[in-house]
């Protein structure tokens, strides 16, 4: 997947640079996902985690990060896109949301990309059987689908049960 290339000028881009925003393209199975870059504290390699008992298997462990002990989510296990395998290309994106960190387990990252606001689609509406609460939007990159996860309402999220006090994820 490559970046956009943006106008180098407001004037030229005939848009305000307000509503461009960045995100961090990465994968999960065979499909693109992004989130906020602004969320993004830092990129690592996998590394074996600390298990915790009781736990749903999408919640991998913990893991100690300059003294934080941090919870490590696995998104393809979570978004059910196939089995998990760790290898060389395997990364933890680690997410700074307020005053908490989290790191989720993808398959690769890919690029930043530059989106306008307007290039973002809303996802449409399925079944109940399809649970589209953490998609923020669709965009299309090239000829790439890319689904935009909403990264505060997925860790926010009861099911995902990481934080008992969400008002700290501000």
């Amino acid at each position: 997947m490559q970046a956009i290339a943006q106008p180098s000028t407001q004037r030229e881009s005939g848009l305000d640079q307000a509503d461009l925003r960045q995100y961090l393209s990465f994968a999960l199975g065979k499909e693109a996902y992004a989130i906020d870059i602004l969320k993004v504290q830092e990129i690592r390699g996998y590394e074996a985690v600390t298990p915790i008992a009781n736990t749903p298997a999408y919640i991998k462990g913990v893991t100690n990060l300059r003294g934080n002990i941090v919870p490590i989510v696995d998104l393809r296990l979570k978004f059910n896109v196939g089995e998990a395998s760790y290898n060389e290309f395997t990364v933890v994106i680690i997410l700074s949301l307020g005053v908490r960190v989290v790191g989720i387990v993808v398959d690769s990252v890919s690029d930043v990309i530059m989106l306008r606001d307007q290039e973002v689609r809303p996802a449409p509406q399925f079944s109940a059987v399809f649970d589209t609460r953490y998609v923020s939007g669709l965009a299309t990159v090239g000829e790439q689908m890319l689904i935009v996860v909403d990264i505060d309402q997925l860790i926010r999220s009861s099911d995902l049960m990481l934080f008992d006090d969400t008002r700290e994820l501000v």
